[in-house]
């Protein structure tokens, strides 16, 4: 499967934020899906996972009430949703899959990744 983040931009604190995430090449159904995001000089940080089904969602504890993961299959695009953005937000996310794994936050765990999408957070 390939994938291709899209959305991202600058926006000011308090902001809101759609970063979508297209697949294509595979049935989006076969995977559950992830956004993880990577700040300069920081490691890979998971941001949320939404399953196969898409009844489970996992967020980072961090991130739970402002950010939120969903997926349409139909459209085969997966959506991270993003409120009250905060300047520590800032960062490239990344959308990812994996047939196998299951809100891992191991970012090695996933093998399928898309170009990343910029965030900009200004205060």
């Amino acid at each position: 499967v390939q994938l291709q983040a899209s959305g991202g931009g600058s926006v000011q604190a308090g902001g809101s934020l759609r970063l979508s995430c297209a697949a294509s090449g595979g049935p989006l159904s076969s995977y559950t899906m992830v956004w993880f995001r990577q700040a300069p000089g920081e490691e890979r940080e998971f941001v949320a996972a939404i399953s196969r089904s898409g009844e489970s969602t996992y967020s980072s504890d961090s991130l739970k009430g402002r950010f939120t993961i969903s997926r349409d299959d139909a459209e085969s695009t997966v959506y991270l949703h993003m409120n009250n953005l905060k300047p520590e937000d800032a960062a490239v996310y990344y959308c990812a899959a994996s047939s196998t794994k299951w809100a891992s936050i191991a970012s090695a765990d996933y093998i399928h990744w898309g170009l990343g999408t910029q965030v900009t957070v200004s205060s």
